[in-house]
């Protein structure tokens, strides 16, 4: 693992770079508001050995209730710049996300994201995405009619019935707008909250679920399976 920096314009961000030994299979990882990816570094590590390369860029924490137009700009296109250094050519790419981090994803796999009624995201569709996990995915934004309609690529998605910030109903909306159209499989943890879906929660975060480790070696031994397919 190493930690690179990359240039966006006449500024530079960072991103964890973890690479695995086969040269076909890489990975984007979106991580959710608190901005360090570190804190899933398990699930990363379990893709590169697997074979698959992975690239994680670090963010500010978010602050705001409610994130702004300008930070989903700025982490998709630092997302698609962290592409561009270490994927060759058009090679695709398996997009994995939590929380926010899944709304970005969503926009660059062909989602239209509002922040509200006439006010859209312009994301460019990134065509070398070709598979999507997401953790408590962040639907909110694509619940305009038709915003959805341009994703078509496969989803496996994790929701937990504790979760209180992005509940179950996000999910099962992402599966009901894509499922005559793309496969969605929609996973419900029971007891999980928004944070289980971390290897390493913010502190003073209430555990809901029976077995957090247990779940996490399972959802990443089926992630990888699915980053593989």
């Amino acid at each position: 693992m190493s930690r690179i920096s990359l240039a966006d314009g006449s500024e530079r961000f960072d991103a964890t770079l973890i690479e695995g030994r086969d040269p076909l299979r890489f990975a984007i990882f979106a991580v959710g508001g608190g901005g360090n990816p570190e804190r899933h570094l398990p699930l990363l590590e379990a893709l590169a050995e697997s074979g698959v390369t992975v690239v994680a860029p670090h963010f500010d924490r978010l602050v705001r209730p409610q994130v702004t137009t300008d930070e989903l700009l700025l982490r998709a296109r630092r997302l698609r710049l962290a592409v561009d250094a270490i994927v060759p050519g058009k090679s695709s790419v398996t997009g994995l996300g939590h929380s926010i981090g899944t709304t970005v994803l969503l926009a660059m796999a062909g989602g239209q994201a509002w922040m509200g009624p006439g006010v859209p995201v312009s994301i460019d569709r990134d065509e070398r995405l070709e598979r999507l996990v997401l953790l408590t995915p962040a639907t909110g934004f694509f619940q305009a009619p038709g915003a959805l309609d341009g994703v078509r690529i496969p989803i496996l998605t994790w929701v937990g019935t504790k979760d209180t910030i992005t509940p179950p109903a996000q999910g099962e909306m992402l599966k009901r707008a894509l499922q005559n159209r793309v496969t969605v499989d929609l996973r419900i943890e029971e007891g999980a909250g928004h944070f289980t879906f971390m290897h390493t929660p913010p502190p003073h975060v209430d555990e809901t679920h029976a077995n957090r480790e247990a779940f996490l070696a399972r959802l990443s031994a089926d992630a990888v399976s699915f980053a593989r397919a």
